[in-house]
């Protein structure tokens, strides 16, 4: 049986097609920082991409702050352990920059290495020690990100992609809700910031 032509001259413009499905489901963010020649290829071929995915019961979506990813729609409140730690290891992370005075929306920026790290442990060990996460963990935990696509390894750290966009984009809701009901008490707390973080997990 051989590949209607028009079939096989859509597969031609989308030379992608398997490294950006391997990618895709195994649970992993592409990002525009970590990946450029891909990204391109999937930005120039978007469309295209887009709708094949959907034929085959997958949605992908593409952020323009670059970075894409399969969308899981049937997402519920059952968290899986590494989107919650995650979230919790975001969470802190973002909280020691924004006492330091950093502007959170450039935290591509960021050059995290374990001795900060451990920093931000200190600060926050009582939360993340009920959580399991101690310093060693967290450098676990960063790798787990690796291989999801919201951070990589540089030789003196880690720097978070783009993709951690998902994360702060719902810590950045919660802290808005809280402010808009102007009542301290319903302050978000750590339970909050992980409750609807992004369910991704690692397909192994």
């Amino acid at each position: 049986m051989t590949i209607p032509h028009a079939l096989a001259a859509a597969l031609s413009q989308m030379p992608a097609l398997a490294e950006l499905f391997r990618l895709f489901l195994s649970g992993k963010h592409l990002n525009r920082m970590a990946e450029p020649a891909l990204w391109a290829e999937l930005e120039q071929h978007e469309a295209s991409y887009v709708g094949l995915f959907a034929a085959l019961g997958f949605e992908l979506r593409l952020d323009a702050r670059g970075f894409a990813w399969f969308h899981n729609s049937e997402a519920n409140s059952n968290i899986g352990k590494t989107s919650r730690q995650l979230a919790l290891l975001f969470m802190v992370i973002f909280d020691a920059q924004a006492n330091a005075g950093k502007a959170l929306q450039r935290f591509t920026d960021w050059l995290i290495d374990s001795a900060w790290l451990a920093e931000v442990y200190k600060q926050q060990q009582d939360l993340l020690d009920a959580e399991g996460l101690n310093p060693d963990v967290l450098v676990e935990l960063l790798g787990r990100a690796c291989n999801l696509g919201f951070a990589m390894a540089e030789p003196a750290g880690w720097r978070l992609l783009p993709a951690v966009c998902r994360y702060l984009d719902h810590f950045e809701g919660l802290a808005l809700t809280a402010k808009t009901d102007g009542d301290e008490t319903n302050a978000p707390t750590e339970e909050d910031w992980a409750a609807d973080a992004p369910d991704d997990e690692e397909n192994t």
